[in-house]
């Protein structure tokens, strides 16, 4: 049977990147409109492309069918296709544009079906007109709020059934008697219960503290806690690094396979606690159920980090109108093969030559244009991304590294034999001056009670600059932070802060020295709880028994860091040359007094 088509034109007085985020945002229109989940399934093909099929029972009809890669350019347009094996549609095709006609923006809006038989016929007809009444209804909504600069188009009524309140009740009551609610526990409740679903299969702590204006600390602290609580379930997803999707979950850190399989990239890959394991949280059933499925599985607002996907023939030479904005981003194809990671200037984008799966840079496109050759023997769709998705990304390396999941997941260590491989991390020991004579001079009792005192105060300097307290030995302690100016600032704080204990019986006088040294490091499982080794480790451990009451000695490398250096400028910094044990020459230390 013929196509059947109709194409919608609507006119905004907004500019087009308002317009685009909710145009393009076709999951949350999938759900807003009541269409029901589906699931989906991908096979490889023989030329290494993968195929996509969904099925879902839709009004009396169980269909099946093949969902080919959407097609966009960020901004501009974006074409959705569905091919039927069954039911009344041949396929199903949506195309969206967005046209810059200053002072307004002009949407247009195509639908069109091939009918398999009358039923199609007639319903294709009947789906057209009310696909008018429900879009205009959802862009007069979006009108409004775009006007009154409200974010979130696409919200739920969704209501906590009375036992679930009374869990939540229970729940914020439990976080405010700890130190990690940090006064967040309302926002989490409004964003649990007025979310659509799609925001809920993974929510990220860190995209809701820059969504929030908030220090990222505390949201993470405020989901483990949730976690605790009841309100949050916590899981350990290993994302493929092609396709940014997750490919495994588990539960506990110890339950992570080696190695993945990515069918839709065609990629074996490893884990990588500090690039692709992710630690993501969901609502607790008990609070409210979100069983996870697909409204649109492909499109733009599936992929939000994916700023163009385009598939060309074999042979086939397009030039798309495009631009983005400045940034990190990588081009590669959907199937396996090779990718192209480059800083964009807003100006040119790479010209994209494709061959034997093969990702080549053919100089610069025109300006305004993303120009694509595939000189391959099949088809293949190229991807355009941005890389700053990564920084809502909670990984392994950061979540181990923080004290709150050291407090309250004390159970999720690694397997033995696993290890975590921290890039840079810095590692800094305290040591009570004197402690030995603090005892023989005020008793066992007094000096406890001045090292319990001693502890609480460092302790709490480690969490309010987002380290981790290692472990304790002694008198002493062993804390880890992921950056070296904010340990820096962090023992210049203990040494201020240390002045608040008065020891009446020593001449009022408590004092600790401080060694620190950044570098590489592994964390391993140690008798149950996580540990770190390595030659930085040992260093940081040698430097602490290098300084006086008062010092904080520092490592060379640690010392010319940018960020250290900066700080350091306010101090009077001095330099030695000493000799550590296990080092054969000399090593120089940097020392200061604050």
């Amino acid at each position: 049977m013929n196509e059947i088509s109709k194409t919608f034109h609507f006119d905004f007085n907004h500019p087009v990147n308002k317009l685009w985020s909710i145009v393009a945002d076709t999951p949350r229109w999938g759900e807003a409109s009541g269409f029901p989940k589906y699931q989906s399934t991908e096979q490889l093909q023989a030329d290494g492309a993968v195929k996509v099929f969904g099925k879902a029972v839709i009004g009396r009809f169980d269909l099946c069918w093949e969902e080919p890669p959407a097609s966009w350019i960020y901004e501009r347009w974006f074409e959705q296709c569905r091919v039927f094996q069954n039911g009344p549609f041949v396929s199903m095709t949506t195309y969206a544009e967005l046209e810059d006609k200053q002072p307004y923006s002009r949407l247009k809006i195509e639908i069109r079906f091939i009918p398999r038989n009358l039923v199609g016929y007639f319903l294709a007809h009947k789906l057209t007109r009310a696909f008018d009444g429900k879009v205009q209804q959802i862009l007069n909504t979006a009108d409004e709020l775009i006007k009154a600069e409200k974010p979130d188009l696409f919200e739920t009524d969704f209501q906590l059934s009375p036992s679930a309140r009374e869990r939540v009740e229970k729940a914020i009551q439990a976080i405010k008697q700890t130190p990690y609610g940090h006064g967040l526990t309302d926002k989490l409740i409004e964003y649990i219960t007025t979310r659509q679903e799609v925001d809920l299969w993974t929510m990220r702590p860190l995209a809701l503290a820059r969504r929030w204006q908030v220090e990222p600390r505390h949201v993470i602290e405020l989901f483990l806690q949730s976690v605790q609580a009841g309100l949050l379930e916590s899981r350990w997803d290993i994302v493929c690094p092609r396709c940014r999707v997750s490919k495994s979950k588990t539960y506990n850190i110890s339950d992570l396979p080696d190695k993945v399989h990515c069918v839709a990239c065609n990629i074996d890959y490893e884990k990588n606690y500090s690039r692709n394991v992710e630690l993501s949280f969901s609502p607790s059933p008990m609070i409210r159920s979100v069983e996870y499925g697909h409204y649109c599985r492909s499109g733009p607002g599936a992929s939000q980090h994916i700023k163009g996907q385009c598939m060309l023939d074999s042979g086939e030479h397009r030039s798309l109108p495009a631009s983005l904005p400045s940034g990190e981003y990588r081009i590669r194809t959907l199937e396996a093969g090779g990718e192209l990671s480059f800083d964009h200037n807003s100006l040119h984008l790479p010209k994209i030559l494709l061959r034997d799966n093969q990702l080549q840079q053919a100089g610069n496109s025109a300006r305004g244009q993303w120009e694509l050759f595939n000189n391959s023997q099949v088809p293949r769709t190229v991807v355009i991304e941005e890389r700053s998705w990564l920084r809502d990304v909670l990984t392994a390396e950061r979540a181990t590294t923080l004290q709150a999941f050291r407090d309250l997941f004390s159970d999720q260590v690694l397997r033995p034999g696993d290890e975590i491989a921290i890039r840079n991390i810095t590692f800094l020991f305290t040591d009570l001056v004197d402690s030995t004579k603090m005892f023989e001079t005020i008793g066992d009792a007094g000096a406890y009670h001045l090292l319990r005192e001693h502890y609480a105060i460092m302790g709490e300097v480690v969490r309010s600059y987002d380290g981790i307290i290692v472990k304790t030995v002694g008198d002493g302690m062993h804390a880890a932070f992921m950056t070296p100016e904010v340990a820096l600032l962090a023992s210049i704080e203990m040494q201020k802060s240390i002045k608040q204990i008065k020891n009446h019986a020593c001449d009022g006088k408590i004092s600790i020295r401080i060694g620190i040294n950044n570098g590489s490091s592994i964390s391993v499982n140690l008798n149950g709880r996580l540990d770190y080794y390595g030659k930085t480790v040992n260093l940081a451990a040698r430097l602490e028994g290098q300084g006086k009451a008062g010092d904080i000695t520092m490592s060379k490398n640690f010392a010319e860091d940018p960020a250290v250096a900066e700080i350091l400028q306010n101090y009077d910094l001095r330099k030695h040359d000493v000799a550590i044990k296990g080092y054969d020459e000399t090593v120089a230390v940097y020392q200061v007094t604050p």
